[in-house]
């Protein structure tokens, strides 16, 4: 169950990594971003797109060894807390939040709380 879930999680990452670096402008447009020539293109490139894949290649991990799945499941702990955390801090900071950003807010509580329940279970 719990490598299913990361495979579904890693696999997610992968699909968004590739989204961010076929087509950035419409992805960054999606989540409020406009990307500036040069650099910004540099940066949402690398970190929206290389970023996610790392992650989701560590999320994808216990598919290659079955025996190491809890640093990749702490992991998904981890990473999807601090955005949880981030996430709905920004929305006590900033108005005007769209629905593609809550969607997003949505899913990543989704994850960590299946991501903590797995962990919980491990135990």
């Amino acid at each position: 169950m719990t490598r299913i879930f990361l495979a579904i999680v890693g696999a997610a990452y992968l699909i968004l990594a590739a989204w961010c670096a076929i087509l950035p402008e419409t992805t960054s447009n999606s989540v409020g971003f406009t990307l500036q020539p040069g650099a910004g293109q540099s940066e949402f490139l690398t970190v929206y797109g290389g970023l996610q894949v790392a992650i989701g290649l560590a999320f994808l991990w216990p598919l290659y060894r079955p025996s190491d799945i809890a640093l990749p499941l702490f992991l998904c702990v981890l990473i999807h807390g601090c955005l949880v955390v981030f996430r709905t801090l920004s929305f006590g900071l900033y108005s005007g939040v769209p629905g593609t950003t809550i969607a997003l807010a949505a899913t990543e509580w989704m994850i960590f709380i299946g991501a903590a329940i797995l962990s919980w279970r491990r135990r």
